[in-house]
């Protein structure tokens, strides 16, 4: 892991000046520590937020669950102001374990849809992101996919021998079977999942190698965050990958957030709680182009690549399905022999 600060000290010695009009009188800007999970693009956004505030920001990286352990262990005396993941089971589960401070806040509430924050206002969600199925065009008709339980399609036979996905171990996979738990229920799902290893599904590390592995007709059909796409995309423009959006006439594409919370025992609780404002807000947008991430903020626009896309359903959030039934999701996939 690694710490890395944002901006000078000289550039926080200057802005500490402009910034005590937004801090209040007497007030002097916070170094505040982000504990994240989320390691893209940050350092333009939160730049932006030094320079408009004063306040600096300091990251310490790790995934999510690493993160919250350490918060656990390091109880009161934590330098951590700010707990950010990207999954909202992990946020759900600090939450529950009383890491994250409840905020009033009207303007993040404003600026959250409902189904992306928690009804105490311990966490929010600040970038969506979805996970859906990509294809090489040479391969597959689109009219081949399920327009109602996509995800569920892939155990499908007509599949054998074409799918690739992500490895056991990733938040991204736990998620979207809690997911399914939550809409089908386990025995139903056990069967989906099932099917997918029948179907010879060959398991990989990341979903750039899954991108890859499409474009170059190693498999036919994948599942992936679409922002890994879009990344791909930038790179290579002819990348002969396409985007199909997963049950569009039923519950809809599974997405995910990336979100943060103010860390129940902060030295600096308003200071936190104004970046969190700021990134659902004026700095949403700056948070979630450079990673190609959707706004969660309705009155924000997708940035044009991702834009391109078109318009999609998406599932409902459940954090606490996501985050409850995340060991049974596991255990699942144990059982189904997936990895």
């Amino acid at each position: 892991m690694r710490r890395t600060s944002l901006v000078a000290a000289a550039l926080a010695l200057s802005a500490a000046v402009s910034g005590c009009g937004v801090l209040g009188i007497g007030e002097e800007p916070a170094d505040l520590q982000v504990y994240s999970a989320r390691h893209y693009d940050l350092e333009e956004a939160f730049a932006d937020f030094t320079d408009e505030t004063g306040i600096t920001v300091d990251f310490l990286y790790g995934d999510d669950a690493e993160l919250l352990q350490r918060l656990k262990a390091e109880g009161a005396e934590t330098p951590a102001d700010v707990y950010m993941t990207v999954d909202a089971g992990n946020l759900w589960k600090a939450a529950q374990d009383d890491e994250l401070a409840p905020l009033k806040s009207a303007e993040l509430d404003g600026a959250v849809p409902a189904d992306l924050r928690d009804p105490q206002g311990r966490w929010y969600g600040l970038a969506l992101r979805a996970r859906t199925v990509a294809y090489n065009p040479d391969a597959v008709d689109p009219s081949e996919f399920d327009t109602k339980d996509t995800y569920a399609d892939l155990a499908d036979p007509k599949w054998k021998g074409r799918l690739c996905m992500r490895d056991e171990t990733e938040a991204y996979t736990q998620s979207l079977v809690a997911s399914l738990i939550d809409l089908y229920g386990r025995e139903k799902t056990l069967g989906i999942v099932e099917g997918w290893v029948a179907n010879d599904v060959e398991i990989m590390s990341n979903d750039i190698l899954l991108l890859e592995a499409l474009d170059s007709g190693a498999c036919d059909v994948a599942l992936v965050n679409h922002y890994y796409y879009a990344r791909e995309l930038t790179e290579n423009p002819d990348l002969n990958v396409k985007l199909f959006w997963a049950s569009q006439d039923g519950a809809g594409t599974h997405a995910n957030i990336s979100g943060a919370g103010v860390v129940e025992s902060s030295d600096n609780p308003k200071q936190a709680q104004q970046l969190l404002e700021w990134l659902a807000t004026d700095g949403q947008s700056a948070f979630v182009d450079g990673n190609h991430e959707y706004p969660v903020n309705p009155d924000v626009e997708p940035e044009q690549l991702i834009k391109g896309f078109g318009e999609f359903k998406r599932m409902p959030i459940d954090a606490e399905a996501y985050g409850d039934l995340n060991a049974e999701a596991t255990d699942l996939l144990a059982e189904a022999g997936y990895q």
